[in-house]
């Protein structure tokens, strides 16, 4: 990492503490599964330090469709179960988080491409419906002619039939959800530090365990101590455990996921399913003023491996076929990139999980090693996220490390937005002091609402710089709703460290514009003045 990159002052803190303290639990990984852990750990009261090697969100959790869903195509496998499991998980977080989640309609389309099972689309929205126990919007079948009134723009000669049902998605973006929950976690007690590497681990004479650990800013190592670990490193699982010396029953298989950015294909808010010419589902997402096509879903043994140009020739043939574009799609095209690598779960013993690939569940496993207080999760999702938190509490509860009885002055849960009392005294404020229009990229209402969206009760800080420069609530580049304001809360509080941090996972400005415009606008140098990055 290039030296004249600093951390902020939340970071050296929680370095600091890291260095001076005991953890009950020591989580490593802090993408989704690492975050939910650690909110749902430090909420009860356990002294939890979470990990991560790079920056928070960095890996898989970052490159996800940013929906919050039961996973309808999972029917197609026959897994009843994960679909009830996850579509409830869903309707749990679109309660907790009503600004951030919204229902939104996808539009399938069945073409002649598409998997024979898939002539039951339409009663299969049906079922996905009363699994979710009916609480979205009841589906719709459609015939190619209504379909073309529904969504112009998709060319309906390649369509046999279609169907609209609901699921949620993220209004801003994975990576922020992740970082929300962190920072949540923060709140409860936990110590969180990005840029930190786990090298290895021992076993000290009354069983703890001690981590050896390198500050990937300074080089500088220390060890940490703590009576348990949660592995939740997502692609790296089998090789942290293998650090560990932690034999586990499950390992997994790498499956490369990948979404392209481009100008926006569509006029409608709603996002467009399609079979690809390998029958897999894709989707054009809405993301403020761009789309989203994608994802892919292919098997990969290189969690670096990045999108390659055939990646994304397929991608743009899949969308130039199924829809009525003026221009054919071109690289061009392209503003930005998103790469995933998906963990999905195996047995251990499997001696070519490749062979099966397709047939693999993409559901999580949490292994529990009680002799050695050690937690695997393999597996996971945004959408199942509550799960994996009440699983790791109930199974690090189990091991009677012995932990804090939580203070009584907190949220009534470790996940959620605060109340609807809290927003609207923060509305009210906000409109006060002119915030009240009608922001130009989110779909939200007002500019008010995108800064609660983004920070829940932390908007006040915004707010409090905004009431004393009226200047500072502008935004930082064209085509933005990132203010100034808000800059100077995030350099105080999120730990950026790189450039990349804030443009890619505190916001994701390098998603929707296109790097060059970023770099040479001149409001850049002062960006970066004001994250302490020059």
């Amino acid at each position: 990492m290039n030296n004249n990159l600093r951390s902020t002052v939340l970071r050296d803190q929680n370095l600091s503490s890291l260095r001076e303290s005991t953890f009950d639990v020591a989580i490593v990984g802090g993408g989704i599964n690492g975050a939910a852990s650690a909110a749902a750990l430090a909420f009860s009261g356990y002294k939890v330090a979470l990990l991560e090697q790079n920056d928070f969100a960095s890996a898989t959790s970052q490159a996800s469709s940013n929906f919050v869903w039961g996973g309808i195509k999972y029917l197609q496998t026959f897994e009843f179960g994960l679909v009830r499991k996850l579509c409830r998980s869903r309707n749990q977080l679109m309660k907790a988080y009503p600004t951030q989640i919204r229902e939104t309609d996808f539009v399938a389309t069945i073409g002649k491409k598409a998997p024979a099972i898939t002539w039951l689309f339409p009663f299969g929205t049906l079922l996905y419906w009363g699994l979710g126990k009916f609480r979205t919007n009841k589906p719709r079948p459609f015939t190619p002619e209504q379909l073309k009134k529904l969504e112009p723009s998709i060319a309906t000669s390649r369509a046999r039939l279609a169907a609209r049902y609901s699921d949620g998605c993220l209004l801003d973006h994975d990576a922020r959800f992740v970082w929300n929950l962190i920072a949540r976690s923060i709140d409860f007690g936990a110590i969180a530090c990005n840029y930190i590497s786990a090298n290895s681990f021992t076993k000290d004479k009354d069983g703890n365990w001690d981590i050896k650990v390198t500050d990937n800013v300074s080089d500088d190592s220390f060890t940490l101590r703590a009576k348990a670990v949660v592995n939740a490193t997502g692609p790296n699982i089998d090789t942290t455990n293998e650090t560990a010396d932690v034999t586990t029953d499950h390992a997994i298989v790498l499956s490369k996921g990948i979404h392209l950015v481009i100008d926006k294909a569509i006029t409608s808010d709603r996002v467009l399913g399609f079979y690809d010419d390998d029958g897999r589902l894709f989707y054009i997402i809405p993301m403020a003023h761009r789309s989203v096509i994608g994802t892919t879903d292919t098997p990969t043994k290189d969690p670096q491996e990045g999108v390659t140009e055939e990646d994304r020739e397929f991608l743009l043939k899949q969308v130039n076929d199924r829809l009525d574009l003026d221009e054919p799609l071109t690289q061009a095209n392209i503003i930005a990139e998103r790469c995933g690598v998906r963990p999905l779960v195996t047995e251990a013993a499997t001696t070519d999980a490749n062979e099966s690939w397709f047939k693999l569940s993409r559901k999580h496993v949490l292994e529990v090693d009680d002799q050695n207080r050690y937690l695997s999760i393999f597996g996971g999702k945004l959408t199942d996220s509550i799960n994996i938190g009440n699983e790791v509490l109930a199974a690090v509860s189990a091991l009677e490390i012995g932990h804090e009885k939580p203070s009584q002055n907190r949220s009534p849960q470790w996940f959620g937005e605060p109340s609807a009392a809290d927003k609207d005294a923060f509305i009210a404020e906000a409109s006060a002091l002119g915030l009240g229009v009608s922001p130009e990229i989110e779909r939200l209402e007002t500019l008010a609402e995108v800064l609660w969206m983004r920070y829940g009760s932390k908007a006040n800080k915004v707010l409090a710089i905004i009431a004393e420069d009226s200047e500072t609530a502008k935004p930082i580049l064209p085509e933005s709703d990132i203010s100034f304001a808000e800059l100077q809360v995030m350099a105080r509080d999120e730990m950026i460290v790189s450039a990349e941090d804030f443009l890619r996972r505190r916001t994701k400005l390098s998603l929707v514009h296109r790097s060059e415009n970023i770099t040479n606008h001149p409001n850049y140098e002062k960006i970066l003045q004001t994250l302490g990055l020059f």
